[in-house]
């Protein structure tokens, strides 16, 4: 764990040597989402293959960058692409970003991630903001030696996404007259989508929708004492008894056309962040 926390400041140190920002909030554009990293005003981009220990992302629609910069006055680091379990990275690697932020003064985590619906009064195209998780992934990634420096042993876990950015969210999405749903997000690892049987398994334990990211960045900012808001653009329906075949494509469309209004509300939640 002291390695981890060596290459930590090492990744801190080159971005500070390139960029004099002290950023507020970290967040994590996932698939057909990397447009919000335009709402930045982008002072400094940093490809991922020039920062040390970072992985690489291989999944289409991540760009693999990572933008500092400014959005609605605040101070920002957005990750354009995230990684995956799927991809062959461990869950710590996977998580390795969001350890930098939080060393570089980031005190609020913003994750966005295209998902597959489950609950049935949902719709294709639906924005969610996730209230709780259920971490189906099979791993954790706080496995291992716990380094103090980076959060505590046993991190609780009853409130992984703020209440307050919550109700903040719901509020902004009234005045901007966009309608969100609110519920529970089960990660998977992937990477094929999953069968009726597992679908319906997922409903009848609490699951609102499912995807294959966003839990284990969320579980290493709550271990770093960061305040978690997640969303989910809801890009294909899972009900077992009306269930059919969907592309990438087909995910990254929906998502696309589900951007514009996510990266309003996420502008404005911003902007008043307390």
């Amino acid at each position: 764990m002291s390695q981890l926390f060596d290459h930590i400041q090492q990744v801190r140190q080159l971005i500070q040597s390139k960029w004099s920002g002290r950023p507020k909030l970290g967040m994590v554009l996932g698939t057909g989402l990397g447009a919000l990293s335009q709402e930045i005003k982008a002072e400094c981009v940093i490809p991922y293959s020039e920062l040390p220990h970072f992985p690489q992302s291989t999944v289409k629609g991540h760009a693999g960058r990572l933008v500092c910069g400014t959005i609605s006055g605040v101070t920002v680091m957005g990750m354009d692409g995230r990684f995956h379990a799927y991809e062959g990275y461990s869950l710590q690697q996977i998580t390795f970003p969001i350890r930098v932020m939080k060393a570089m003064g980031c005190q609020h985590l913003i994750v966005s991630n295209a998902c597959g619906g489950v609950n049935p009064q949902f719709a294709k195209g639906d924005i969610m903001v996730i209230e709780d998780h259920i971490n189906l992934l099979g791993d954790n990634p706080l496995i291992g030696p716990n380094d103090d420096r980076l959060g505590v042993r046993f991190p609780d876990m009853s409130e992984p996404y703020a209440k307050e950015l919550i109700a903040l969210t719901q509020q902004v999405a009234v005045e901007l007259k966009t309608p969100i749903q609110k519920g529970v997000y089960a990660a998977v690892t992937g990477p094929n989508l999953e069968t009726r049987a597992e679908y319906r398994f997922m409903r009848q334990i609490g699951a609102d929708v499912v995807g294959m990211s966003t839990i284990p960045e969320v579980i290493v900012g709550v271990h770093g004492g960061m305040k978690c808001l997640g969303f989910s653009v809801i890009t294909d329906m899972c009900l077992p008894d009306a269930l059919q075949p969907v592309t990438l494509d087909e995910i990254l469309a929906v998502a696309h056309e589900a951007e514009g209004r996510l990266r309003g509300i996420v502008a404005k939640v911003i902007e008043r962040l307390p």
